[in-house]
């Protein structure tokens, strides 16, 4: 297929041939100044997207996607409560278009305007985004149709509700499972509204995965509800939380009622696609104790295999097709490229027993800032983390990697027909015929 289905469409996603290469820009958006540095976290603005769009996107371009995600400002959208600002979104949407590059819509990335008073603990948060989210489709209606209504709810909720980083700074379970539920609430309602304007929109719910295990006993229940919460959000706006379900009584525990978590199952949201965000260096958690007897959670550097491992278990779990929305490694174009040919090839397996894993997105696209800038004092360049196929420099200018011809290679190969020849990806410059890999089993 040479562009990406519509909902009445979406049988096609796992027709043999089609599969899709995909790319997309860090777009964390954070508008709070932290209280001691005054820094704000808008990556857009860190890395000089907003002055380099043009080049950007020229770029994406160049590698031969077919789509790629992209997130919009909302905090610059709509800077007021009644003011819009469509400038930056018909500039950049409107040129991914012209390069015929279907936009995966982005449409809240973790940060809210500043209008916003509490962010998520906003009881007007869900209307507020359902508006946003329905004008944005109301402007793109019959050329975009892919949208996600919010990017990682999970960690989402982790850093605004239980690690208190992010508006509106709870610090406690209970703060985690509040903004969980306000989430939650938002996107069925962006579902609800963005359904009204184009019946054909789909909807690419992305979430972090995470693995969580341990050898220790006295652990082994904490993995366990752990690994229960990676699914929670998914769960609940799918209507999956009901009595019975492994964190009913833990929801109910830390501030939930039954009435809220009722009300999901009696509206649940179909998931016809889902985005999986992995990374070697963070998605693998070791539960265990340190010297002193400290619970620490370890995060060990993975393989391949860890994809085939959370590709099962979604699969298995919710029976729709998968799409890697984030993958990576950090550090040198070496390791790199270890990563991106272990989980192409852990991709291409997949699909071979049969898993729907109907796209790969190397994110991002370039370096991004950590996100400990926004409460460090160190300059923009030492907080670069390399994790894209082009580099940043201390000037913020895009320097190539090798990885830019892999992966236009890697797109390029699946545009064309199956078992079409592909350049080399392996660090021992190893043919590998990932086309014809990637069109089996479906």
């Amino acid at each position: 297929m040479r562009h990406l289905p519509n909902k009445s469409q979406l049988s096609q996603l796992t027709s043999p041939n089609a599969f899709w290469w995909s790319t997309g820009i860090e777009d964390t958006f954070i508008t709070s100044p932290h209280p001691k540095t005054g820094r704000t976290l808008d990556e857009y603005e860190l890395t000089g997207h907003y002055n380099r769009w043009a080049e950007d996107l020229a770029l994406m371009s160049s590698l031969g996607v077919r789509a790629a995600r992209y997130g919009v400002p909302w905090h610059r959208i709509q800077p007021e409560r009644r003011r819009w600002d469509w400038s930056f979104a018909d500039q950049t949407l409107e040129r991914m278009l012209e390069f015929g590059i279907e936009p995966q819509v982005d449409l809240v990335h973790y940060g809210l305007p500043a209008w916003i008073e509490g962010a998520f603990a906003h009881p007007d948060y869900p209307a507020y985004v359902a508006e946003y989210a329905s004008r944005i489709a109301e402007r793109f209606r019959g050329k975009i149709t892919w949208y996600t209504p919010l990017n990682e709810p999970r960690i989402t909720a982790w850093y605004c509700g239980r690690l208190g980083w992010w508006p509106p700074f709870r610090r406690s379970w209970s703060g985690f499972v509040a903004v969980m539920l306000s989430i939650c609430r938002g996107i069925i309602q962006t579902v609800r509204a963005l359904e009204r304007v184009d019946p054909e929109i789909v909807f690419y719910h992305v979430d972090a995965t995470d693995l969580f295990e341990t050898d220790d006993p006295q652990l082994r229940g904490e993995a366990e509800l752990r690994q229960d919460i990676v699914f929670l959000a998914l769960d609940l706006m799918s209507g999956r939380v009901k009595t019975g379900h492994a964190l009913w009584t833990w929801l109910l525990k830390h501030g939930a009622n039954v009435k809220e978590l009722e009300s999901f199952h009696r509206d649940p949201v179909e998931l016809r696609v889902i985005g999986l965000n992995l990374y070697p260096m963070f998605t693998l958690k070791r539960l265990v104790r340190d010297e002193d007897g400290r619970f620490r959670i370890r995060m060990p550097y993975a393989r391949g295999e860890l994809i085939a491992r959370l590709a099962h278990m979604y699969h298995q779990r919710y029976g729709c097709p998968l799409m890697i929305s984030e993958t990576a490694s950090m550090g040198t174009v070496s390791r790199r490229r270890v990563w991106l040919d272990q989980s192409v090839e852990a991709v291409a397996q997949l699909r071979k027993q049969g898993v729907p894993l109907v796209g790969y997105t190397w994110w991002p696209m370039f370096a991004l800032v950590t996100w400990a800038y926004r409460q460090g004092h160190r300059p923009i360049a030492a907080h670069l983390a390399q994790m894209g196929l082009w580099d940043l420099d201390e000037r913020l200018d895009r320097t190539p990697t090798s990885l830019v011809d892999t992966y236009r290679q890697l797109a390029k190969g699946t545009a064309g027909a199956p078992g079409s020849p592909l350049g080399l990806l392996a660090e021992n410059r190893r043919q590998l015929d990932v086309p014809q890999l990637l069109s089996c089993g479906l």
